[in-house]
């Protein structure tokens, strides 16, 4: 029996949750039905994460460092705010599009039957993520393309597309990509 080294093997229950979030359907997924996937006892994953809440949260913090290290790298590279903002969205939806089995923890979905603090965080990280447009757009009305009272309204409009553009990805078992028409869609935002 092959060894696997600290932290491999709470990587893999993450990226086997991950995909189990994948499948279109929407079946609760239990520790039992992970614990088969995985070839293992529910104790073993116990010995990795105290709660299924735990496993959770190992998913959004994946998501959080992943979103906004990018979105840190967008700001630095790019002066433009409007080309901050677009570029900003297009790695959004290419994350979903990527990743979908965390486009169900983003919208909430894969979260409705566990505890009430992980999609609090997910609005906190929905939050931040407006938060982060709304720099770019205060940073393009600096530079003269949109009024400073505009860049707020901008950036909670765009959100709402990019939060709307995930769930359809989601509701369609993954076959509508995110990153369909967004482009124009959010030039027309921006314009």
């Amino acid at each position: 029996m092959a060894t696997t080294k600290p932290g491999e093997r709470k990587l893999q229950i993450l990226q086997t949750l991950a995909s189990m979030l994948e499948q279109p359907s929407s079946e609760k997924i239990t520790t039992a039905a992970l614990a088969q996937r995985l070839d293992v006892s529910e104790a073993a994953l116990y010995r990795h994460f105290a709660s299924k809440a735990q496993m959770f949260e190992g998913l959004i913090e994946f998501i959080e460092s992943t979103v906004f290290s990018l979105i840190n790298q967008i700001s630095e590279q790019q002066e433009n705010g409007l080309l901050q903002a677009q570029a900003i969205v297009a790695m959004l939806l290419g994350f979903a599009e990527r990743n979908p089995g965390m486009t169900r923890v983003l919208i909430g979905d894969a979260l409705v039957h566990e505890n009430e603090r992980l999609q609090q965080r997910m609005n906190q990280f929905v939050e931040r993520v407006e938060m982060a447009l709304r720099q770019s757009l205060r940073l393009a009305a600096s530079q003269g393309h949109c009024s400073e009272a505009e860049a707020a309204l901008r950036a909670s409009m765009i959100t709402s597309l990019v939060i709307g553009r995930w769930h359809r990805y989601a509701k369609t078992g993954f076959r509508h990509s995110p990153a369909e028409h967004a482009q124009a869609q959010i030039g027309m935002l921006l314009a």
